[in-house]
């Protein structure tokens, strides 16, 4: 029971790095009261920098103390040049994230269980084959071009390299080895970063909360076979490449053995091994560095284009294999989503990794193939040679920049201006617009964003699927055919134009990140995606920030409740919303707190139509439905329709019949399904079962709050004057006129009184 000390704690979350904590607050200025510096818990501050209360919250009649606290995690993703190189590694953290989206295994299922686990074991060669193929691509352009080439004798390139030291061919082939073997170490550093979190994390429970399988910090093993794998790939580069031995006994030895070295690293990535003693590895990662070494002293053989090609046709037939195998893997899970409506189905059908997988791939052969064509470029000599595989590489490219343009094309200049004449102004908009100026601008903003929730994946899909196509079409033409027809040279050339851009961009954006962190913000957004899934199907990615976050948010709210008359309310913004999502599961099953003073928020979040139907054995929806009725109705979710980013939460297959907006969703007993209508609120909101569809523009002002003009999308939730109501519902205090957000036998605020309606 509410009473007159009551206060709330409003724990704010934001969706994206780079965010301030007077943004966060809507504060003028902030100051820290808790963290280590990476996770900052931050409240407004007054003039002395000395933490103020928050703004009131009006319920129960009265004002309620709110004491506001923001945690700002933007540090583990952003700033610094080491955080912004990161971006070049996007290759490998698509792969990873692909290990994620696989479907999930329906219980008592051995079939689904044996597809699953050969899946995972894929997954992880296909992430060990990549890290050769990046390595093969940079030690063409190190060993190759540099070292072999460019340093020759005879060569026009650097001339201001003496004479001498281009003699001795030891020297130039340590010059080409050392930078190889600084990127090797360096990528091994980075895999065994991780944050170190300041509370321990909630042991996992056999009721499958949301975002339970959110743990685990990476395997060592990986990460030794992955440094292995690419030592012993610089040396099978240098002795000519993994499909014909050397002549010479000392060559053949180092050749057999390096060749040993992969493929063991092969078979252990794809049985999983969980760990090795640290002696063990060691003394391989050792005789791996000491082949790597010994190639120094070997002449050169002619190896870059059977080694780039072995890694990229190996990663190929992974990557098909993969494919095949997850159909009916997705096919056995179905059932999992069977009853479920069509947008909250699993995108492709549960397939929807492959795809990524297959992305990961394609940007994989282009960033090397674009930093060697820059490389050459830079070099200043246009007759170094490339590997013969660089010109189908090129054409995909150039065929891949046609079909994004042609899908752009047809998407937002032909289908959302159609889409927005056909529907007119949305039934929707007319409800929560009192002005029809307003109520036209806001449709525009509907049309486009409504489309771009629902068809934006499937034209990436479509690009990558025509790239994949391609690809097979210049494999057979290459391979099988021994030619390329002359009519795909503009497609060359537009690749490689493409691929030098893209090389010199990404370049340019790390630089500038690393230089001048808040300045890019379309890198930081990139980095919060990625780096928010732990290490599974490759070492190499940059460490997880959810494993800090969701521990640390769970203890700083135990500590607010620590006080008896304290309700806590998680707020996330955006992408900030899963945080505070995973964190409130993880509360209201802990057995040390009253959950019934636990609230949730979500304001613009991407749950439900991007990360539920992206990730749905880490979000399955039986899982939200359960915490939806864990927290008796107090997940509250602020939407709005001109939002690109974010949409309904806790509520779908909306419409208006009648005047009035109808829908499904959760409901506060722990089950889902149709939904009491929506009713007008005081401010204007439409609240849909858990849901509260904002109007945008904001309605007139009542001078009480900032005003914010125009269309907002996806920015500013705070400002609304719903979001206070909001928090009061969260915080259990106040429900709507119809408490569709109650339990169907009884109120959760007084359990011992008949059910009614109560307006506070």
């Amino acid at each position: 029971m509410p009473g007159p000390e009551t206060r709330i704690v409003e724990l704010r979350v934001p969706g994206l790095s780079g965010a301030s904590g007077e943004s966060l607050l809507d504060a003028v200025s902030t100051v820290e009261v808790a963290g280590d510096g990476l996770g900052q818990v931050v409240r407004p501050s007054d003039r002395l920098r000395r933490p103020a209360p928050g703004p009131v919250l009006h319920a129960l009649g009265r004002p309620v103390p709110r004491t506001l606290e923001g945690y700002l995690w933007g540090g583990m993703t952003s700033g610094g040049a080491a955080k912004a190189a990161w971006a070049l590694l996007f290759p490998f953290s698509l792969a990873n994230v692909a290990h994620w989206m696989l479907p999930p295994v329906p219980e008592g299922s051995r079939a689904a269980a044996a597809l699953g686990g050969i899946c995972r074991g894929l997954l992880r060669v296909a992430g060990l084959l990549l890290t050769m193929l990046l390595v093969s691509q940079l030690a063409v352009i190190a060993l190759d071009l540099f070292a072999v080439q460019c340093l020759a004798p005879a060569s026009r390139c650097l001339t201001a390299v003496p004479r001498t030291p281009r003699e001795v061919l030891p020297l130039r082939m340590i010059a080409g080895l050392l930078p190889l073997v600084a990127v090797i170490f360096m990528l091994y550093r980075l895999s065994g970063t991780n944050w170190q979190a300041t509370a321990k994390d909630v042991p996992p429970r056999k009721a499958g909360l949301p975002g339970d399988a959110l743990r685990g910090t990476g395997s060592s093993a990986l990460r030794c076979l992955h440094a292995v794998a690419a030592l012993a790939s610089v040396a099978l580069l240098a002795l000519g490449g993994p499909i014909r031995p050397p002549a010479r006994l000392p060559e053949l030895v180092v050749w057999i053995c390096a060749l040993a070295l992969v493929v063991a690293a092969l078979l252990t990535s794809a049985v999983g091994v969980g760990e090795l003693p640290r002696p063990l590895r060691r003394g391989v990662l050792v005789f791996a560095a000491f082949l790597t070494a010994v190639v120094a002293l070997f002449p050169p053989r002619a190896g870059s284009d059977v080694m780039v090609e072995t890694a990229g046709a190996a990663l190929l037939a992974v990557c098909v294999l993969f494919a095949l195998l997850l159909v009916p893997a997705a096919l056995l899970a179905r059932r999992t989503w069977r009853g479920l409506p069509k947008r909250l189905r699993p995108w492709v059908g549960g397939w929807a990794a492959a795809p990524v997988l297959a992305l990961a791939v394609l940007l994989g052969g282009g960033f090397g193939a674009g930093l060697a064509i820059g490389a050459r470029r830079s070099f200043g000599a246009g007759a170094l040679r490339l590997p013969a595989s660089y010109q189908p590489i090129t054409m995909l490219w150039g065929a891949g920049l046609v079909l994004t343009g042609l899908a752009a094309l047809l998407g937002f200049a032909i289908a959302v201006p159609m889409r927005r004449r056909i529907r007119g102004v949305p039934e929707a908009v007319r409800l929560l617009q009192d002005n029809p100026a307003e109520a036209r601008l806001a449709a525009r903003a509907w049309a486009r964003s409504a489309w771009e929730r629902r068809h934006l994946h499937h034209l990436a899909l479509a690009v990558v699927l025509g790239m994949s196509a391609c690809a097979a079409a210049l494999l057979v033409a290459r391979f099988g055919f021994h030619t390329l027809p002359g009519w795909l040279d503009p497609l060359s050339d537009i690749g490689l134009f493409t691929l030098g851009a893209m090389a010199v961009g990404l370049l340019r954006v790390v630089y500038t990140a690393a230089k001048k962190p808040g300045r890019n913000r379309h890198l930081g957004a990139l980095a919060d995606l990625v780096c928010f899934w732990p290490r599974a199907a490759h070492p190499t990615v940059p460490p997880c920030y959810a494993l800090k976050v969701v521990p640390e948010l769970v203890a700083r709210a135990k500590e607010h409740l620590a006080e008896p008359n304290t309700r806590v309310v998680l707020a996330g913004q955006h992408l900030g919303s899963l945080l505070t999502l995973v964190a409130a599961a993880r509360l209201t099953h802990s057995p040390d707190v009253d959950r019934a003073r636990v609230g949730l928020l979500t304001a613009g979040s991407p749950v439900q139509w991007g990360y539920l139907r992206a990730f749905p054995a880490v979000l399955p929806h039986q899982s939200l439905t359960s915490l939806f009725g864990a927290l008796e109705g107090r997940w509250r979710g602020l939407a709005r329709g001109t939002d690109i980013f974010g949409g309904a939460v806790t509520t779908w297959r909306q419409q208006v019949v009648d005047g009035k907006l109808i829908g499904e969703g959760f409901r506060a007993n722990g089950t889902a399904g149709p939904l009491p209508a929506a009713g007008p609120g005081p401010t204007g909101a439409l609240v849909l079962g858990g849901d509260h569809w904002l109007p945008d523009p904001i309605r007139g002002a009542a001078g009480m709050r900032r005003w914010a003009a125009g269309v907002l999308g996806h920015a500013d939730y705070e400002v609304d004057p719903e979001w206070d109501r909001a928090v009061a519902m969260a915080a259990g205090l106040e429900w709507p006129d119809s408490p569709v957000g109650a339990p169907t036998d009884q109120f959760p605020l007084f359990p011992d009184i008949p059910r009614f309606n109560i307006n506070f």
